[in-house]
């Protein structure tokens, strides 16, 4: 039995439908049936999607990210120490640790041993996407990081695909689409008048996989959500 840690936020609702979809039985846990699990002795394997993905809510709120990112992690590895945790973590956790959010990603990871598996991704897209650069984007409003900054945006169903096949592996594993579009660029092929300010913040991939998608099919994805906006 798999466990789903986070089932209704942005990565744990697409996997539990992914999962659905493929006849892989799992449970959701949350924050209001978790002591009813806690210590589940039947999970094979326990996915963390629950940690916080706000940049700039981990810098203004470090005690708080730090409970929800390292805190929680310790608390699911004590109460589930015969599962394997498979960690929904963040490229931040190589590339940002000069940030709170980075540093508690890497804190978060340590934790683990060898025999569990972290993914780290990157930037995601779906039609469930709510906040980010992408939707700033979208929407014409100010992006806080430079536009000169590289995105490997990545379709989120082609990465729950990905954790549903890949359940057994083990380690640190970095998966996103390839190559990459620099975020003024995109705003420009949009037409989008977004301001750009902050620093350069490269999010890109350097490992290939099977059926790989390209970062530049986040345009078609864009266009789409402003067609439909505009209706």
């Amino acid at each position: 039995m798999i466990g789903i840690i986070g089932e209704h936020g942005f990565v744990g609702s697409k996997l539990c439908q992914c999962l659905n979809s493929n006849g892989i039985n799992f449970i959701g846990v949350n924050r209001n049936n978790f002591s009813e699990y806690a210590s589940y002795k039947n999970f094979s394997h326990v996915v963390n999607c629950a940690m916080p993905s706000g940049r700039f809510f981990a810098k203004n709120n470090p005690l708080k990210d730090f409970d929800e990112t390292v805190r929680k992690t310790a608390s699911i590895k004590y109460h589930f120490p015969e599962a394997k945790i498979i960690q929904i973590s963040s490229i931040s956790a190589s590339v940002q640790l000069d940030t709170v959010y980075g540093k508690h990603k890497k804190i978060a990871e340590n934790i683990l041993d060898a025999n569990d598996l972290i993914l780290r991704l990157g930037p995601l897209y779906d039609e469930t996407l709510a906040k980010g650069a992408l939707i700033d984007i979208i929407e014409n409003k100010k992006v806080y990081v430079s536009g000169l900054s590289k995105y490997a945006f990545t379709p989120l169903e082609w990465v729950c695909d990905f954790i549903y096949k890949n359940l057994d592996l083990n380690g640190i594993i970095e998966i996103g689409a390839s190559g990459y579009i620099e975020l003024s660029d995109l705003a420009n092929t949009l037409g989008s008048k977004s301001e750009f300010v902050g620093d350069i913040d490269d999010q890109i991939f350097s490992n290939t996989f099977q059926n790989q998608p390209n970062a530049n099919d986040v345009i078609s994805f864009c266009k789409k959500i402003m067609k439909n906006r505009t209706i």
